[in-house]
């Protein structure tokens, strides 16, 4: 292909179908050697590419580190496993379980808190394609309520690692340990930023219970759960008082209480 009677444009689109690094740098050598300047800029653009690909890599290497170690040791299956919605005043605690292959690249995989919703969800999609298994488990409010929302998190955890329908070996967890697993645990603190497969259960968890507030919402006008996701942010704590709780509310939780009893 003869890049030099391309348009820039049809170039520029192009350069964003590339992938592998071959082509890459082919195409860098060939633009350098274009007399248009925005060639030049074009090349410029896919040598940074190419650099901030090669630091991602590296990064995500780092958070397969664990469970190759764990694997080569003979716990073949890794599960991460992550919970969210523990601070909210509404909606149930869920839990995510996550077994993936080492082999696998997740462009972006990070804690969910530190990732966009537009990338959360692209990379929860991605994440049910290629994992081993996926499992997905709520704590209502009522139980929430009953437990208390430290011993719900960790039944919500419970729930999703049983129902995991492959056998795992060992489980990887973000700084707790699950109780009434009878497989290896280890306890990571910031496990879901330096964990893959934690980092992927607290993505899936977190866009599964996004999408069940946005449920909540259409049951329940008024409240803005689409939103504040049930936190207790001014617009929340103003529709508890004009509205009062609702049957998705955690009524143990102090705002919720002091609405109920206004």
């Amino acid at each position: 292909m003869d890049l030099s009677k391309l348009p820039l444009a049809e170039i520029r689109r192009r350069c964003d179908e590339l992938r592998r690094d071959t082509e890459r740098n082919h195409w860098i050598r060939t633009l350098r050697a274009d007399r248009r300047r925005g060639a030049h800029h074009i090349a410029a653009v896919l040598e940074r590419r190419m650099a901030a690909d090669r630091v991602e890599s590296r990064r995500l290497a780092a958070l397969f580190a664990r469970q190759r170690r764990l694997h080569e040791g003979g716990a073949l299956r890794v599960a991460g496993v992550d919970e969210v919605g523990v601070g909210p005043l509404a909606g149930p605690v869920v839990a995510a379980a996550v077994v993936l292959p080492d082999d696998v690249e997740l462009l972006g995989l990070d804690d969910s808190k530190r990732v966009t919703r537009i990338a959360r969800e692209r990379l929860a999609a991605q994440i049910r394609d290629v994992a081993l298994d996926v499992s997905v488990a709520e704590v209502p409010p009522d139980e929430v309520d009953a437990l208390n929302v430290y011993q719900a998190s960790l039944e919500a955890m419970r729930r999703a690692l049983s129902g995991l329908a492959v056998g795992v070996h060992h489980v990887l967890v973000d700084a707790r340990t699950v109780p009434g697993i009878d497989v290896p645990q280890t306890a990571i603190v910031a496990g879901d930023r330096s964990e893959a497969c934690i980092a992927a259960a607290s993505i899936v968890a977190k866009v599964h219970r996004d999408a069940l507030m946005g449920d909540l919402e259409r049951r329940h006008p008024g409240y803005g759960f689409a939103r504040h996701k049930g936190y207790g942010t001014v617009e929340h704590l103003d529709a508890l008082k004009r509205l009062g709780p609702s049957s998705a509310h955690r009524l143990s939780f102090a705002p919720v209480a002091a609405a109920r009893s206004d």
